[in-house]
């Protein structure tokens, strides 16, 4: 729709300058009815549905509602002389014009309206947000000695009675704590309790309870491009690789201990939901590692979802070799594997994703399945939000696989295995690929 809105509004611009150089008039008249008919079209549009009303329209909207009223005034102005026509003034003013239209709807078109992923549960679905202060802990990007401060978002089933799984989830590089939020939606439908962890300075940008905005730190985001264009050694890639897992195993660990504390305070509706003997963690790529590696160190954590994430905390570096080899421990919780091809096609490589090989031993029972045509980001929400972004972050390459299909077909897996794993309920036996 909103290409649609900027190729008609150009066409009809572009119609209005033609005509007033073959006419060699302004025609000023004409130009003052027509805009007005596109912002009353506009509003129409709007009304009826077919433009659903977000803030990415504001700017755009402005500037209709502005040439409208320009119009009125110059349909209500009495002309008292005509000035004399000149081409190169009309051929400026439209080329003015349309740069105007294309910056105003640059929002629209980098947010472009969609519709929301199908959500199937029975129950109506709540939010809540709250930031934990972590006491033990000082915050490393900061130089001020503050204590670390994590943000979370519950989504929760709402209007019911007793207890369900508590399901933590951990974004990826850069990423946010709704990065997944149709995955949460659908889930707590369906009777559990997610909570999302925002990992300040490791995501894009977090806001904290009392308003305060915390942006991604440029070292990390440095350290992170420079690991992917293979700036460091082998020893420095696997010291950095583990000084992350720290960090988001530490937010997570804390936010599970929070969590289970409140639970036995019961001082909050959310808390008493919660089910703490079925706990499971998730994770979009460093979150997925994160989610791996806690669940070796917490023997609550029943079950895990890995998506497209290396595990880095599977990985041993060899000083004598200088190469990274995978630990011998059994994986022995519950794993399902969700990967797209960006991934699929490095597991049998000897990077960091030499521990996730599907001949790997210690992982012989988890389930793993691979979504053919799905970029990295194709198991997130931002594609829905933003083709133009996904897109762009990953190099121009675009997904082949339709992204309703890639997160509903995800949420569904998702679904059915935390409901064999922690609600004993159905049959899990996925397909290994989709």
């Amino acid at each position: 729709m909103e290409i649609v809105i900027l190729i008609v509004t150009l066409v009809v611009e572009l119609a209005l300058a033609v005509y007033s150089i073959e006419t060699k008039q302004s025609r000023s008249r004409i130009k003052s009815w027509t805009r007005i008919v596109m912002c009353i079209g506009f509003v129409m549009l709007i009304l009826e549905g077919v433009i659903v009303w977000e803030y990415t329209w504001a700017l755009f909207a402005g500037l209709l509602l502005l040439l409208a009223f320009k119009g009125i005034v110059t349909l209500l102005r009495k002309q008292v002389h005509i000035r004399p026509y000149k081409m190169f003034s009309t051929v400026w003013k439209y080329l003015l014009l349309a740069l105007v239209v294309i910056i105003t709807l640059v929002p629209a078109l980098l947010f472009p309206q969609h519709r929301l992923p199908q959500v199937t549960g029975p129950y109506p679905v709540a939010t809540a947000t709250y930031s934990y202060e972590d006491k033990n802990r000082i915050e490393e990007f900061s130089n001020q000695g503050d204590k670390r401060s994590v943000n979370v978002e519950f989504w929760y089933p709402e209007q019911t009675e007793g207890t369900y799984p508590l399901l933590v989830f951990s974004h990826g590089a850069f990423g946010i704590k709704t990065s997944n939020a149709s995955t949460f939606t659908e889930l707590a439908s369906h009777g559990y309790v997610v909570v999302s962890i925002d990992h300040p300075y490791h995501s894009f940008y977090t806001v904290a309870e009392d308003g305060k905005v915390v942006t991604i730190n440029s070292e990390y985001l440095q350290e992170f491009n420079n690991a992917n264009k293979g700036v460091y050694s082998l020893a420095e890639y696997f010291d950095l690789n583990q000084k992350w897992m720290k960090l988001r195993m530490d937010d997570m660990d804390f936010v599970m201990d929070t969590i289970l504390e409140q639970v036995e305070l019961k001082k909050d509706a959310v808390y008493e939901l919660i089910n703490t003997s079925k706990v499971g963690v998730f994770g979009h790529s460093m979150g997925g590692a994160a989610s791996v590696a806690l669940s070796r160190e917490r023997d609550d954590i029943i079950a895990v979802v890995n998506i497209d994430a290396p595990f880095f905390s599977e990985l041993e570096y060899d000083h004598v070799a200088n190469e990274l080899t995978d630990k011998s421990a059994p994986f022995m919780i519950p794993l399902l594997n969700i990967y797209s091809d960006d991934v699929w096609i490095q597991l049998g490589s000897s990077s960091s994703y030499i521990a996730n090989r599907i001949s790997n031993e210690n992982f012989k029972d988890a389930y793993t399945v691979h979504f053919k045509g799905a970029k990295h980001l194709s198991l997130t929400d931002l594609p829905l939000y933003s083709p133009f972004l996904a897109n762009l972050l990953h190099e121009g390459r675009k997904a082949d696989i339709d992204k309703y299909v890639a997160i509903e077909t995800q949420n569904e897996l998702i679904l059915r295995f935390f409901d064999y794993t922690l609600k004993n309920k159905g049959l899990f036996a996925p397909k290994a690929t989709y």
